[in-house]
């Protein structure tokens, strides 16, 4: 009984204790809050205690345990497809910026508008419904896969991840299976066996420079090529005493064993231009870093220029369009935009003149709804000696746009990056539609250049138009006619295409003649007058490709036209388009 009761007495002792100091701890907390409060507000205030601040819990700082939590959730809620689009389909080409946003998206709806938005920031003709951006990458993705793969997909490789984000290469210098090699005297001259490697040369990255050479080596040859900086890495007997020794070394003015005493990026040894090297390793490491970022918006100062109606300081250029017929309803419209060397502004690169110039073009119709837009650099490279005898040359470029029959508006604007210059140009461009049923020409093209091309190169690159490659001579603003030099080495070149021709139901044949005529237009007499006939051109369908050249030399200075009669015999059409240059 005692025991019971000391127990009961303890438990009543301790339960009143705790609730004076619960008492307590209520009566000093309102009058903590009196004493913090100014003396005015506690005179009008009621003797009563105040709820606790209610606090955003979305705005609460989340812990360290809880931001945790967060990005774990994070990465369970990211599906398949988002997951894949984020580390893969974009993963070179997102901006860091754009990578945090897509994390913080809570939801696929905003994901999908993420990814939307995306596409459209990047699309170059955004008022049509194909993003040619877009297309162009995944394409390039496929090509990376199918021609890059190494034990890893090929998008996963440095020559995919290059090759995704600058594109093909201008030129590429291939040693697949290594072997002996000759030092270029950069790399400190002499001979050595090398891994399998390829160096890959852009003209001119946007945002990295002029003449950006890639160097990627295969060191377990096993295909996996991966990017360099050090080009003696591509050395198979870098690590072989008094094996691939270099210039100097072979001379006895230098020792292999320096080449890993150094403290730069390369281990190449001594050679004749060891210094000129060394102060470039800087170069080499920023355009490294360089290639590892985004691309960014290319030429967007001449985009500007091309929304402006006033240029200052204006550069001028000449811009020339034809028209070639692929299908019923598709027609090919090269471009060729001629620049003055002497209006473009050189500077000494390694003993070049080099002259360099931004190109950017805008394709609308009449609406003003974009159909097309390109952009590129044109360089010319003159040797200092010979640069006052080439300022009256042009420098060419030349793009082909695929149309279908209408009316465009066309406008160009172009930029020497070395001066402080800009031109713009703007015209209208009136695309013909070629029907199946009538007699029809593509454009006569008047050229300074026509060859074949090899057969792997049939219908890509600069000039080409099918076979052969036509570069055409273009006509001054000014309204002069193209102009030729009385010279025995220049040749005038004619190129046109007929369409249409009837086929005789006899003989499943056309039968068509043409006529060549050159005539002096200052003494109106015919200096040339060839006639042929589809009976001496071989085997021909209803598409035939004229092409003849003449030498300069042959005419006396003046301007002169050539026309080109087709009469066809079956279906009783004629057509006879001309075009007019002059010879100095």
């Amino acid at each position: 009984m005692f025991r019971v009761a000391t127990h009961s007495l303890l438990r009543t002792l301790f339960v009143s204790l705790g609730l004076l100091a619960c008492a307590a701890v209520a009566q000093d907390q309102p009058d903590q809050k009196a004493a913090d409060k100014p003396a005015k507000d506690t005179a009008s205030a009621p003797q009563t205690q105040s709820a606790p601040d209610a606090v955003d819990p979305l705005k609460r700082p989340a812990d360290e345990k809880q931001r945790k939590k967060n990005q774990k959730a994070l990465k369970q809620e990211l599906s398949k497809p988002y997951k894949k689009w984020l580390d893969e389909d974009v993963a070179y080409i997102i901006t860091d910026e754009e990578r945090a946003a897509f994390r913080q998206l809570s939801n696929d709806e905003e994901r999908d508008n993420f990814i939307e938005a995306f596409w459209q920031r990047r699309d170059p003709t955004p008022d049509t419904e194909e993003n040619e951006y877009k297309e162009e990458h995944y394409q390039r993705i496929a090509y990376a896969n199918e021609h890059f793969a190494a034990g890893v997909p090929g998008w996963k490789t440095d020559r995919g991840r290059i090759y995704i984000v600058f594109g093909k290469a201008d030129e590429i210098e291939s040693h697949p299976s290594g072997g002996s090699y000759q030092r270029p005297m950069e790399e400190g001259g002499g001979e050595t066996s090398t891994f399998p490697f390829e160096d890959w040369r852009y003209r001119y990255i946007d945002g990295i420079g002029q003449e950006v050479i890639i160097e990627f080596v295969d060191t377990c040859m096993c295909g996996e090529y991966h990017m360099t900086m050090d080009r003696s890495e591509k050395d198979a007997l870098l690590m072989t005493p008094n094996a691939g020794l270099t210039l100097y070394e072979q001379m006895g003015m230098s020792n292999k064993a320096s080449r890993f005493t150094g403290s730069g990026i390369e281990r190449l040894g001594n050679g004749p231009e060891t210094a000129s090297q060394a102060s470039k390793q800087f170069d080499r490491l920023e355009q490294f870093a360089k290639l590892q970022a985004a691309p960014k918006v290319k030429f967007t100062d001449l985009e500007e220029a091309v929304n402006s109606k006033v240029i200052l300081n204006p550069m001028p250029f000449d811009v020339r369009t034809d028209f070639v017929k692929v299908t019923s309803d598709t027609v090919l419209v090269p471009v060729t935009i001629q620049m003055r060397n002497r209006d473009v502004t050189f500077v000494n690169k390694d003993g070049i003149q080099r002259g360099t110039v931004n190109i950017f073009a805008r394709l609308t119709t009449l609406t003003g709804k974009i159909v097309q837009t390109f952009e590129d650099t044109v360089q010319v490279d003159v040797p200092a000696e010979l640069l006052p005898r080439t300022a009256e040359n042009a420098s060419v470029y030349w793009k082909a746009l695929p149309l279908r029959p209408g009316r465009y508006k066309l406008n160009i604007a172009v930029k020497d990056v070395n001066g402080d210059r800009k031109g713009v140009w703007s015209r209208s461009v009136v695309v013909p539609e070629f029907s199946d049923d009538k007699l029809a020409t593509s454009t006569l093209i008047v050229a300074d250049d026509m060859e074949p091309v090899p057969t792997k190169a049939i219908g890509t690159g600069m000039f080409v138009i099918g076979t052969m490659k036509v570069r055409p001579r273009v006509a001054p603003a000014s309204g002069k006619p193209a102009l030729f030099r009385k010279d025995k080495d220049q040749k005038l070149n004619f190129w046109m295409q007929v369409y249409n021709l009837g086929v005789d139901e006899k003989t499943h044949k056309p039968s068509a003649t043409f006529e060549y005529n050159i005539t002096n237009l200052a003494t109106n007499k015919q200096v040339v007058q060839k006639t042929e006939t589809t009976d001496t051109m071989g085997n021909l369908g209803d598409q035939v490709t004229l092409q003849k050249s003449i030498v300069a030399a042959n005419l006396q200075p003046g301007t002169y036209k050539i026309e080109i009669k087709v009469n066809d015999n079956v279906s009783k059409q004629t057509i006879d388009p001309s075009a007019v240059f002059a010879v100095e």
